[in-house]
């Protein structure tokens, strides 16, 4: 496989194991201390590495080691991360604690300062992206949520994105992770020990977390990727976070996420 010098430097003769797991369509490749990802160059490739060299030393996430970019594909070598996936069985299988590390997460990430973030991800920035998504057919409808469009749903994307945009809600503004997902969270040692894939993390409201981090609760333990836990209620983040959920908040974002 081809890798540019500066890549193939630092990974040396050390074997390339393909990691599967993640919808991003990147090709990634590990080794015991490194990760390669292989994707085109486009905005969100971008924000990631904007965003894994502001984080350094303010969470715990990979530390870029070589990046390069040729013929619009982006090449980026980094740390690998201790732990695994929250994802992984062995967490799944203790949905009590589970929450509560992806709680500490969450409190990990909203307690950054972001006063000098590169990355908006404010609505105003963001509804403008999902703008580009629609315009360019960017988005993927195999993995909707199959009331989202359709005869109780919306027409089109296109009438998603006219009714995000009429409906935008107040914001509470902090350092988003953005996707905060299952296989994005990282745990060790009863311990969060890194978050992955930060190529829609900046500046956003709270929600945008809180919404998809329950979403992925609900949908990694209810059955629909494999494993069940009968007596589980994803609600249960809320308790742990402290809050009363704004369930229209959670609609918007999850709404939001069906363009992206």
């Amino acid at each position: 496989m081809f890798l540019p010098e500066s890549i193939r430097a630092r990974w040396k003769d050390r074997p390339m194991i393909r990691e599967g797991i993640g919808m991003s369509g990147a090709k990634v490749y590990c080794c015991d201390d490194m990760v390669l990802k292989i994707e085109p160059r486009d905005p969100e490739s971008d924000n990631n590495l904007a965003m894994l060299r502001w984080l350094d030393g303010k969470v715990n996430a990979p530390k870029v080691l070589a990046e390069e970019v040729l013929d619009d594909k982006r090449y980026l070598l980094m740390t690998r991360l201790p732990g695994k996936m929250a994802c992984s069985v062995e967490y799944l299988a203790d949905p009590e604690k589970l929450v509560k590390l992806l709680a500490e997460g969450l409190r990990q990430l909203w307690t950054v300062d972001i006063s000098d973030c590169p990355c908006d991800q404010s609505l105003g920035a963001k509804l403008k992206n999902a703008r580009r998504q629609v315009e360019l057919g960017l988005y993927d409808l195999s993995n909707v949520d199959p009331e989202t469009f359709g005869e109780k749903g919306f027409s089109s994307p296109a009438a998603l994105l006219r009714w995000l945009e009429e409906n935008r809600p107040a914001e509470d503004l902090v350092l988003s992770h953005g996707d905060y997902c299952l296989p994005n969270v990282f745990l060790k040692d009863g311990h969060i020990s890194g978050f992955l894939d930060l190529g829609r993390s900046g500046v956003a409201d709270w929600y945008q977390d809180i919404a998809l981090c329950w979403r992925s609760l609900r949908d990694n333990l209810n059955g629909s990727y494999g494993y069940t836990a009968p007596d589980f209620d994803p609600d249960s983040l809320f308790t742990e976070l402290g809050i009363e959920p704004d369930w229209e908040k959670i609609r918007y974002y999850l709404l939001m996420d069906e363009l992206f």
